[in-house]
């Protein structure tokens, strides 16, 4: 495997960066795993918007697969990610063999749809109104409740930030991609379950084995459900293939193995 060479991709309001590894022996379809979503990283909006939609993400994904001449491709892609996946999948499934998605935030089928989207508001505006911190211990709060919402969640107050190491004090910046551009527009998405249960290209919903009953776990099965076949058991949870970036540590080899083994399968 090479050492990864970065690329840029121009875009409608947008310079995309990725990075390609490739392996001149393998055989093996293109996997898309990174890349800089529009808004995020190094792929900054040229167009001063400071909202992103799901329908924009997919079509930054169809342009990129176009860029590289890679279709067919498998594609892993997890949380805002998955979503933004399936989007590209119902609009253009020619372009993917096999798509893995896990754990996709979808509240729109979900028993407690109000609350979830009702708490992805919030989360926005406490960002907008208090900044980073505040903003961000909303966010763990919801993604690791256990169970669906009560009534009344969004109204209740967020947790100290500095009880996840988070910043108490807003430093004036209001641009980060998850908290301002992908809440709550991506969780409110709403699939177009006619299309991907006609699409061609084969689609697994992957969900953790320690988050099932989270949001994102949640969101995953109700999709699973609505294709019409089970998902598949990941190990770890929604950050199950991390290996200790971001301060998160999932079990990334047990992962990558189930994942090696949908692809193949």
């Amino acid at each position: 495997m090479t050492e990864a060479k970065t690329h840029t991709l121009d875009a409608p309001g947008a310079v995309l960066y990725y990075d390609v590894r490739s392996n001149d022996a393998s055989t093996k379809p293109v996997l898309l795993v990174t890349y800089d979503p529009r808004g995020a990283g190094r792929s900054k909006r040229t167009d001063g918007a400071m909202e992103t939609a799901v329908e924009e993400q997919a079509d930054d994904l169809h342009r990129l697969i176009d860029a590289l001449g890679a279709g067919p491709a498998d594609i892993f892609a997890s949380s805002g990610g998955a979503v933004n996946a399936l989007a590209l999948a119902a609009e253009h499934p020619e372009q993917i063999r096999t798509l893995v998605a896990h754990e996709p935030p979808s509240a729109q089928d979900l028993p407690d749809r109000e609350q979830a989207l009702a708490a992805c508001e919030g989360i926005k505006q406490t960002y907008l109104r208090e900044g980073f911190g505040p903003g961000m211990a909303k966010f763990i709060a919801l993604v690791s409740y256990d169970g669906p919402l009560p009534d009344g969640y969004a109204d209740q107050p967020g947790p100290d930030p500095a009880m996840f190491g988070l910043p108490t004090e807003d430093d004036g910046s209001r641009d980060d991609a998850l908290l301002r551009l992908n809440m709550p527009s991506c969780p409110a998405y709403r699939h177009d379950f006619d299309a991907l249960r006609a699409a061609p290209c084969r689609i697994v919903i992957g969900v953790g084995a320690e988050s099932s009953r989270a949001l994102a776990g949640r969101g995953g099965i109700s999709v699973a459900e609505r294709l019409g076949a089970p998902p598949v058991t990941f190990p770890g949870d929604h950050g199950g293939f991390l290996g200790g970036e971001y301060g998160g540590m999932g079990k990334p080899d047990e992962f990558a193995a189930t994942l090696r083994g949908v692809l193949d399968d």
